[in-house]
Parts: structure tokens; C-alpha cells; sequence
């Protein structure tokens, strides 16, 4: 990350709460669907960026540098909102998402890694029912 200050609105920058490197996970979600697209992280300048443009911009941890999702791919991400969560430690940034949005070429990131086995639960069984399991 760089060390020059960012743009950011300091009402907004007061609000997040980032991990030791200054960045903070940002959630892109399908904004007409709901679908979980990706995880990528972003800092305040990514943020600012996002907010300004249009266009989801992230910070790269392994290559140290700002991307513009798409830019070299063609599959870019428009901002259609951008929300911070309740303790200021996550975005959820709502896309229209063009192709796919996985490095792999799959629509989602979240589809190339496949299930994990999890036992599923039931609400209607109540807490009685989960304790005599």
C-alpha cells in the first residue's frame, strides 16, 4: 500500500476499522440477484476510488498495487451501492457484474473452490431437537 493520504471523506474513514495493513474485506455482490460474486480487499484510497468512479477498485496484496476490476480482463464491475457493516469492518459493494468475476473464469469465486461438507440446519426443529443430537 502507499503511504500518501487518501481522498476519502474523513466522516467515512472514521467509520472503518481496518486489519494491520490498513486494508478492510470487500464483499461484491450481484445487485439484481443477490449472488456473492468475490471477497477483495480494499484501503481507504481503493475505497475513495469505488466511491468516485463507478467502478470497483481493490487493493492487490500480492501484486502491492490498486486494480480496477476488469481493466485488463474486460469483466468489470459497475458500483451500483456500497454499503460499510455495522462494526465498520467490511463493505458489501452491490456490482453489475460483466462476465465473470473470478480470475479462474468462473461467475463466481465461489464456485471453482465447490462445497465444503456442513451439517445443515433446521430452524423449525428448534433447540430441543439440536441438543438431543
Amino acid at each position: 500500500m502507499t503511504d500518501r493520504p487518501s481522498a476519502l471523506d474523513p466522516d467515512i474513514a472514521r467509520r472503518l476499522r481496518r486489519d494491520g495493513a490498513g486494508l478492510f474485506p470487500a464483499i461484491a455482490q450481484q445487485y439484481d440477484t443477490g449472488e456473492v460474486l468475490m471477497l477483495g480487499w480494499m484501503d481507504d484510497e481503493a475505497l475513495h476510488r469505488t466511491l468516485t468512479t463507478g467502478r470497483a477498485t481493490y487493493w492487490s496484496r500480492s501484486r502491492g498495487e490498486y486494480w480496477v476490476k476488469g481493466d485488463t480482463s474486460g469483466h468489470q464491475q459497475w458500483v451500483r451501492s456500497v454499503a460499510l457493516d455495522c462494526d465498520g469492518d467490511a463493505l458489501l459493494v452491490r456490482v453489475d457484474q460483466v462476465g465473470p468475476a473470478c480470475h479462474t473464469g468462473t461467475h463466481t469465486c465461489f464456485e471453482a473452490g465447490g462445497p465444503l461438507p456442513a451439517r445443515v440446519g433446521d430452524r423449525d426443529a428448534g433447540p430441543a431437537a439440536e441438543a438431543s443430537r
